[in-house]
């Protein structure tokens, strides 16, 4: 089994029928993730890219979607500390991090930013890996 920590972006790809998620692999993300997936799918409405019903019907689904949310004490505290040691005015992508150092494999991430601040803090891993065996 691999353990994939996902963003928001990731979990709205697997939502929306990207491919679909090999059994074998484990899902785990910040109890954050639902909501920030929710802002994606009304900015995506906001910009004319995405229908108000596929948006909502698209919800339906993330909140089908089978993952591990974490927002523990330790998971917490980890997202504190790499926020503070990287100078971060948020937490935000510092509870991604924090997740996929204590609970996963690598983490996926659709958002680039979050990619580039994710390197050297821990694996990256692309998309298609979650198909894959």
């Amino acid at each position: 089994m691999t353990r994939f920590a996902i963003d928001a972006g990731t979990l709205v790809e697997i939502a929306s029928g990207a491919g679909p998620v090999n059994p074998r692999h484990q899902l785990v993300a910040p109890n954050s993730i639902r909501s920030q997936a929710l802002n994606l799918l009304l900015l995506r409405v906001r910009g004319g890219d995405l229908a108000e019903d596929a948006a909502l019907a698209l919800l339906e689904r993330v909140t089908e979607v089978k993952m591990r949310l974490l927002g523990d004490r330790v998971s917490r505290r980890s997202a504190w500390e790499i926020a503070r040691e990287r100078g971060w005015e948020t937490i935000d992508s510092a509870e991604y991090l924090a997740v996929a150092r204590l609970q996963a494999d690598a983490l996926i991430a659709t958002d680039p930013e979050l990619a580039a601040m994710a390197v050297g803090v821990v694996a990256l891993a692309p998309l298609s890996a979650l198909f894959a065996d």
